[in-house]
């Protein structure tokens, strides 16, 4: 026996949706079905929910984000710094991607 729920969207976030999964091969249905499979299986949210917080270079006056600039050119230049590709590597070993 299969239960139906109903749900309520804006309109451009139902064609958004669907032209999203369309691209991906399934349909949105198939998609709010995989949540929800996810949400059983990790006993929560498949995914982190919090709070958003406010840009934090919004905040800084140009002297400041020059400053800033400089400070990472000077680190560069002191050769403190890591090719993306280990950055990359580190991620996905730390956080399994």
């Amino acid at each position: 026996m299969s239960a139906i729920i109903q749900i309520r969207v804006d309109d451009d976030l139902k064609n958004k949706s669907d032209a999203l999964f369309k691209e991906l091969g399934i349909d949105t249905t198939s998609a709010i079905r995989m949540f929800l499979a996810q949400a059983v299986a990790a006993n929560g949210f498949p995914f982190e929910i919090k709070k958003r917080t406010a840009n934090p270079y919004v905040a800084l006056s140009e002297e400041k984000i020059i400053e800033k600039l400089d400070a990472s050119r000077k680190h560069a230049e002191e050769g403190l710094l890591k090719n993306a590709d280990d950055v990359v590597l580190d991620m996905r070993s730390k956080y399994g991607l």
